[in-house]
């Protein structure tokens, strides 16, 4: 039977199987040529060396581990069983101190108050004895500031400045009374050249309303004493500029007149 084409009609083609060029398997590439083999060897060596260090030397690393451990224990059962503990009693043991010398501060019997704070009283330490039996502890530090002030207020100052100088505080206002007041025993000595560098000193610490002026007007009237009026002039001027509200104020000019 005879088969006859359309006109116009032609016989498709078999399609040509294309390759896909975007997939290519069994590609090889030099590890030389790759940098992120390079890495990797070198990570692999690195890890290899430490696994090497640390199994040689596992018992130092354990050691060193081991003491940090045992320290970081030791520590917090120290501050535990013995520090707060101590601190503890250090503080019950100043409760009748502090009595007294608030009582000597009132004015009341001041000289034997003071001498009871310093020596004890009621079965209790006194600031002498809590400052040397609980050195290292808040309280013991707060007993030298207590017990100076003690010292200077009974004529001991000898004993006032070697107790205020043991005092180390951050306090803003009391670090900067304790050096004024060993300003006020060396002063009392009649040793102004020393009373000075400490009046000084305490009127540039922590500046403030309170102490400030307190410590200028003194470095001024001792300046004044020892014949430096310019310093004098500076000192109460400072006042008078910058503290003119303050009480130590009130009669600077007629300072201010006599430094001039």
């Amino acid at each position: 039977m005879a088969t006859y084409n359309k006109r116009g009609y032609k016989t498709p083609k078999e399609k040509e199987e294309k390759l896909d060029t975007n997939f290519i398997e069994d590609v090889k590439v030099d590890e030389k040529d790759s940098t992120t083999a390079g890495v990797f060897n070198s990570l692999d060596q690195t890890a290899s060396k430490t696994e090497e260090f640390v199994a040689k030397n596992q018992k130092y690393i354990f050691g060193v581990v081991a003491a940090i451990a045992l320290v970081t224990v030791g520590y917090l059962m120290y501050q535990k069983f013995v520090a707060q503990p101590k601190e503890d009693e250090a503080a019950n043991e100043m409760f009748e101190a502090q009595q007294n010398f608030q009582k000597a501060v009132d004015g009341t019997k001041s000289d034997s108050l003071f001498n009871l704070s310093l020596k004890g009283a009621e079965g209790k330490f006194g600031f002498k004895d809590i400052a040397e039996k609980f050195s290292g502890t808040d309280a013991g530090n707060l007993a030298n500031y207590y017990a100076g002030i003690a010292y200077l207020n009974t004529g001991k100052y000898d004993e006032a400045i070697a107790s205020l100088e043991k005092f180390k505080s951050k306090d803003a206002v009391l670090s900067v009374l304790a050096v004024g007041a060993i300003g006020d025993a060396y002063s009392q000595k009649n040793q102004p050249k020393e009373a000075l560098e400490n009046y000084i000193k305490a009127s540039e610490m922590n500046k403030n309303d309170f102490t400030t002026p307190r410590f200028l007007l003194k470095a001024g009237q001792t300046s004044l004493a020892l014949g430096n009026k310019a310093d004098a002039l500076k000192y109460f001027t400072d006042i008078k500029e910058k503290f003119e509200s303050t009480p130590e104020a009130s009669n600077i000019d007629a300072l201010i007149g006599l430094a001039q």
